[in-house]
């Protein structure tokens, strides 16, 4: 089969696709509260030229893709495009992730669309601090969309919690005992000095943080590559099952392992999290390239990913922001 291959040996076989910019939060971590700066809804890509995008990364090499935003599930005919790009031939696993304040009703949907497994995003389980992490008052809407997510049947359910310092990881205890009780995953991320709240967000080194508490609460380490194909690294409970992670891009960064790229909502292929290298697949598409074309385009971006991300030493060279880039 066809695969992707950069220049320092790693596969590429998976593709983040934001299909919105917009979200209906403001994570302190992600969006100033005044930002207005969105795509134009005429530079989106439409549901079909996502489809026919995603399909050429299918057809070299992809496996693994996931539905981001902003919010996803803000965008009219999301399980729509899901079931679409499950028919895809090679396609191994569909996934979303979401903040789940409208999960509630779309959890089903897209459970019947084919979508194998969801990322959610949960920061706090008390209401203020929620509140004050997110721009308002929505961890019911959040906790409704959990349970309706388990309801509908998705395993594993992986709740990922932006630790920041002396605003929610007090809580960390508390939430590996909510998912232990609800039979998720939990995955604690550094935040990321993408744009300016990102640079402006104190997180905790996870590395030592996550030894710590792995420790604490009786969890054992878990087999490289045992959590999933990407880059958190993970303890079990031997009993229960449960998985705890950690996903350290500063304090341990994993890029020798990086298999990713991104796909923003108006077609452009970010080819590093942390670096401005991109393709302007969107405008390439748009202006009449055929699929031959389009091919050629990804493999010469592919050709040109870069080694590493420069958040330790150039923090301050990512002005985009992460609803942006596609999460």
């Amino acid at each position: 089969m066809p695969t992707l291959i950069d220049p320092y040996q790693r596969v590429i076989d998976y593709l983040r696709v934001s299909i919105t910019d917009r979200c209906d939060l403001r994570c302190t971590y992600c969006l100033p509260k005044s930002f207005k700066g969105f795509e134009e809804p005429a530079h989106w890509m439409t549901l079909d030229e996502m489809r026919r995008l995603v399909g050429l990364f299918v057809g070299l090499g992809v496996r693994r893709v996931r539905l981001t935003g902003g919010e996803p599930l803000l965008r009219r005919g999301v399980d729509t495009l899901a079931a679409g790009l499950k028919r895809l031939p090679g396609l191994q696993d569909l996934s979303v992730s979401t903040n789940a304040t409208r999960l509630d009703r779309m959890a089903l949907p897209l459970r019947q669309a084919g979508v194998d497994r969801l990322n959610i995003s949960l920061d706090s389980l008390d209401s203020g601090c929620m509140a004050r992490i997110t721009g308002r008052d929505c961890l019911s809407e959040v906790l409704r969309g959990i349970d309706a997510a388990v309801a509908a049947g998705f395993a594993p359910i992986k709740l990922n919690m932006v630790v920041q310092q002396g605003v929610n990881d007090h809580e960390v205890e508390d939430m590996v005992a909510y998912a232990r009780q609800h039979g998720l995953v939990l995955r604690l991320i550094e935040p990321m000095p993408v744009g300016d709240t990102g640079r402006a967000t104190v997180g905790r080194d996870l590395t030592a943080l996550g030894e710590a508490l792995a420790r604490r609460t009786g969890l054992i380490p878990q087999l490289p590559g045992g959590g999933g194909g990407g880059p958190a690294r993970y303890w079990v409970d031997p009993h229960s099952g449960m998985n705890f992670g950690v996903i350290t891009p500063m304090s341990q960064h994993f890029c020798a392992a990086c298999n990713r790229v991104r796909l923003g909502v108006d077609g452009t292929l970010y080819l590093c999290l942390g670096q401005n290298d991109q393709v302007p697949l969107g405008r390439l598409l748009r202006d009449g390239a055929g699929d031959d074309e389009l091919r050629q385009a990804i493999v010469n971006g592919i050709a040109h990913k870069p080694e590493r991300h420069e958040f330790t030493d150039r923090p301050e060279k990512i002005v985009r922001f992460m609803a942006q880039t596609g999460g």
